[in-house]
């Protein structure tokens, strides 16, 4: 055989050494080049949304295992001008939950537990309020049906501080649940605290810990760590901030730090750098895993199927649908001062995980026009074959008006969003509705936090609201009726109103009370209060508005249901509050 070079070819044609070391380094320049640009480009769709002086965030890509994208933005701490870099940690709040839930099925690999079991068997201080569950199954799905910690303790206290430790208590004191387990989807944190304590009772170490040594040691992500409190000191770590409401762009003193005022152990108290988080969505998209077995990881990304029939892309902590035309799976997470994105494209490789201290972009918004960009000519359908719309002038009559259910305290209104017809459930902001089957429209599980809600307008006048609506929660079917086109006044319901209220599941005190600015509700609880103004949407039906002015930015409004001795025109007896994530809250009138 022929071992001899030239500076052509050799004999038998092929390149020679020389040739194909040329033709290597011509190709890693290509290579380099084409990373370059590609750097430039992201660069270039991220520099609106960010400043030098402000918070900002870390971002990190990568594609098949390589690297394409690792930066810092902004400041980690506005008092010292310390910069954010690829190695700062942040808080990835609520994409913390499915790291929550594979420690849950850790468990259950170990033989300590059985995620079908009863919560109750873990959690005994729990009162019995359904034997359909929760289970812990139902927990990570989001389906269990218990109120959360966060909004239970907001009603009664506002924004003021929790004592630790006092979570578990304050869910254990509900007397009824948000719905039978197993058939809405409700996003819940106090499902996810609920799970936390479990993983500390059954494994006999702190939730923390359990973490550490049977997940990010094993993976190498020595700079994740479960940190309870974000008043907590840790190196590397970015403070979190706000901006002040009313403060001039560039001026001094524009910028608070941000607070968390309950426990969010087990919902979203991990904090994680870009670097540990790429390893971790490696691993999560990988065949062979490390950490957890196959069958755990399935269970991890199963749709949930609702007592009603309804499938909902939520597995266990983690989101799996197709975005045009491609399969992603991703968690986002939000927290006072900060947020997250952690996503992949499985088909493509590609993972993206953003974490912000305060800057106003939005992480999940981002990191979608990010696969946007990267994936431009690899996506099968554009942005407006995926998601049909229904323009809001395609139903003039509907804009603006009311529809409200009495015994479920549905409450929808109907307003626009940058053009688009949109629907407001539950008081929260108005959402964009996707066009359905026929005459369908509807807005899904991601968009509300809850269940989807799926209205039928076939017949209806788009030049008049009808009379009612076929109305589909969460696969259930109501008929809404129709509010009245102008409210009752609040003097008009203030004699049967004003007075002193209970609910002995917050454990607080309720007051309406009348002024010349029209109706407040004030909830007194033990460690604080909240308080509310009133607007009248009919004379069963009250909006809800916080006057508490950060609140008021970042809360959707809540709705109040007046709950009457004998039909409409009786004695008001009780209140009804519905939320976004809490449904039912009953209020109870003192002294009659």
């Amino acid at each position: 055989m022929n071992t001899s070079t030239s500076t052509t070819t050799s004999r038998a044609g092929a390149p020679s050494s020389t040739a194909a070391a040329s033709d290597a380094c011509a190709a890693a320049a290509a290579s380099a080049a084409a990373k370059a640009e590609l750097v430039k480009t992201i660069d270039a769709a991220l520099e609106p949304l960010l400043r030098a002086d402000e918070p900002g965030m870390v971002i990190g890509i990568s594609r098949h295992g390589e690297l394409l994208y690792r930066r810092g933005f902004g400041l980690a701490s506005l008092e010292l001008g310390v910069i954010n870099t690829p190695r700062t940690r942040m808080r990835l709040a609520s994409t913390s939950k499915h790291f929550t839930a594979l420690a849950i099925l850790l468990l259950a690999e170990d033989g300590k537990l059985d995620i079908d079991d009863m919560a109750r068997r873990h959690l005994p201080e729990l009162p019995e309020l359904s034997a359909a569950g929760p289970t812990l199954r139902q927990l990570m799905q989001h389906t269990g049906g218990w109120r959360g910690h966060e909004e239970l303790w907001a009603w009664a206290n506002g924004l003021n501080p929790q004592p630790a430790g006092i979570s578990l208590s304050m869910m254990a004191r509900q007397s009824e649940l948000n719905y039978e387990p197993g058939t809405r989807m409700i996003y819940s944190n106090g499902g996810y605290l609920m799970l936390a304590r479990i993983v500390e009772r059954v494994s006999g170490l702190s939730f923390a810990e359990f973490l550490r040594q049977r997940i990010f040691e094993p993976l190498g992500m020595l700079d994740t760590e479960s940190i309870p409190n974000v008043l907590d000191v840790r190196e590397g770590l970015a403070g979190l901030y706000l901006p002040v409401l009313g403060a001039a762009p560039g001026a001094r003193g524009r910028w608070t730090r941000a607070t968390y005022p309950t426990e969010f152990e087990g919902s979203g108290s991990l904090v994680s750098t870009v670097d540990d988080m790429l390893i971790w969505l490696a691993h999560l998209r990988s065949e062979r895993k490390t950490v957890g077995t196959a069958k755990s990881w399935a269970q991890m990304l199963e749709a949930t199927t609702l007592t009603s029939g309804e499938v909902t892309p939520y597995g266990f902590g983690l989101i799996r649908h197709p975005y045009r035309g491609v399969e992603v799976i991703h968690h986002n997470g939000a927290v006072l001062g900060g947020g997250s994105q952690m996503i992949t494209v499985p088909a493509h490789g590609l993972d993206i995980t953003i974490m912000t201290n305060g800057c106003a972009a939005n992480p999940a918004a981002v990191a979608f026009k990010l696969i946007d960009l990267l994936l431009a000519d690899q996506l099968p359908l554009t942005a407006q074959e995926a998601v049909a719309r229904v323009a809001a002038d395609a139903f003039p009559g509907l804009q603006g008006r009311h529809y409200h259910d009495p015994a479920s305290g549905l409450l929808m209104r109907f307003g626009t969003v940058a053009g688009l017809l949109g629907v407001s459930v539950h008081g929260s902001h108005v959402l964009p509705l996707r066009k359905g089957i026929g005459h369908r429209v509807w807005i899904g599980v991601m968009e509300t936090a809850t269940s989807s809600v799926e209205i039928d307008l076939s017949g209806v006048d788009p030049a008049q609201a009808p009379e009612t609506l076929e109305v589909r929660e969460g696969g259930e079917l109501m008929r809404l009726r129709l509010a009245p086109e102008t409210a009752p006044t609040a003097a008009s319901l203030a004699p049967g109103l004003v007075g002193a209220f209970h609910s002995a599941d917050l454990d607080a005190g309720g007051q309406i009370e009348a002024d010349d600015a029209g109706l407040s509700f004030t909830v007194q609880g033990r460690h604080g209060q909240l308080r509310y103004r009133a607007h009248p949407v009919s004379d069963e039906v009250m909006l809800l508005v916080p006057t508490e002015p950060l609140l008021a930015v970042l809360a959707n409004s809540n709705v109040l249901n007046l709950d009457r001795a004998a039909g409409p025109g009786s004695p008001v007896v009780g209140l009804r509050v519905e939320s976004i994530r809490t449904r039912h809250l009953r209020f109870a009138r003192v002294g009659q």
